[in-house]
């Protein structure tokens, strides 16, 4: 592997097989072309957002069952789109680390991406039930109403909050934070992006009245979002508490409690990373071309839900188990 190219990832250790042998590669000639062009990373990121949102009106008009070939091309479109989303999004990490500007709010921007994409597009997946229900109703024996169809619609308008709220957020939010952790143990506090609330809501303190509103919008909302990361990890939060009160300070952990967490996490990681795009966006594809598109709400409660129960306690085990190891000592 090119040395110049690993110096873009965060780590051979966080990518999935994909990612690190044919999507990555391709950001990093993406990110020398918008590097040339003096292209900053959160632009890139801007684009990403805008791009994948584009992607919920073919998402919404994509029906081949329905609509023969044109809905078809519309769901290759809309899958492309977000295809092309991805790939910025992957980007613009990596022009940050080619380049050297890396900033807050590039780090806020990249936690939003995946919501600005999936918001409009779980919206429009909800739009193209309530205009395409046939196969949903016949299977379940319902009558096509004009009735039925605003109660089936609002049902899965339900679902599909619930889908996006405590399944999509939680669950890439928790994904993203335990690949921070890992790099965290691996590589130290400088060789990740590991935050805390406390040093977040710090930040939001100092800011004065010449910082822009959108960026006292972003640092507000980044607070909330680890706030939650920390919610759901409280055996990870003892464990900082307990280095911390051991060792005075994250710098100066042994380097075998370090390889003991390292070597606990890493197939941790394996399963974790199935909460990110790629595992995600496949079946969001397949039930878009299957024309269920509903099932994709369904699944990412039920299926995305159970995976993220596994990695969320498998983590929490081995944090209660160091934790107390070191508070023996």
């Amino acid at each position: 592997m090119d040395e110049n190219f690993k110096a873009t990832l965060k780590s051979s250790e966080t990518e999935d097989w994909l990612d690190l042998h044919v999507i990555r590669p391709f950001c990093y000639y993406c990110a020398l072309a918008f590097a040339k062009f003096d292209v900053h990373p959160n632009t890139v990121t801007i684009w990403s957002m805008v791009i994948g949102a584009a992607s919920a009106i073919f998402f919404g008009c994509g029906s081949f069952y329905y609509s023969g070939t044109w809905g078809f091309v519309m769901n290759l479109i809309a899958i492309l789109l977000l295809m092309i989303a991805d790939i910025f999004d992957c980007t613009d990490g990596q022009l940050a680390r080619m380049t050297g500007k890396k900033s807050r709010l590039g780090r806020i921007l990249d936690g939003v991406a995946g919501f600005a994409w999936f918001i409009p597009i779980y919206h429009a997946l909800v739009y193209r039930f309530y205009l395409h229900h046939d196969l949903e109703f016949s299977w379940l024996g319902i009558a096509d109403t004009q009735e039925n169809a605003l109660i089936a619609t609002a049902v899965v308008y339900v679902l599909g909050i619930i889908s996006g709220v405590c399944g999509l957020a939680g669950q890439q939010r928790l994904a993203d934070y335990y690949i921070q952790v890992h790099l965290f143990f691996l590589k130290g506090e400088k060789g990740s992006e590991l935050d805390n609330s406390v040093r977040q809501q710090e930040i939001y303190d100092q800011m004065g009245s010449e910082t822009s509103w959108g960026e006292r919008y972003f640092q507000k909302s980044y607070i909330d979002y680890t706030k939650k990361q920390e919610k759901v990890t409280p055996q990870f939060q003892r464990l900082m508490q307990t280095l911390r009160q051991k060792f005075g300070s994250t710098d100066n952990i042994p380097a075998s409690v370090r390889q003991e967490f390292h070597d606990a996490s890493l197939p941790v990681i394996f399963w974790n990373g199935l909460l990110t795009f790629n595992f995600r966006s496949f079946w969001l594809f397949l039930f878009c071309l299957l024309d269920i598109p509903v099932m994709n709400f369904v699944w990412e409660i039920v299926g995305m839900g159970l995976l993220y129960l596994y990695v969320n306690r498998r983590h929490e085990a081995f944090c209660r188990r160091i934790a107390d190891s070191i508070e023996k000592q």
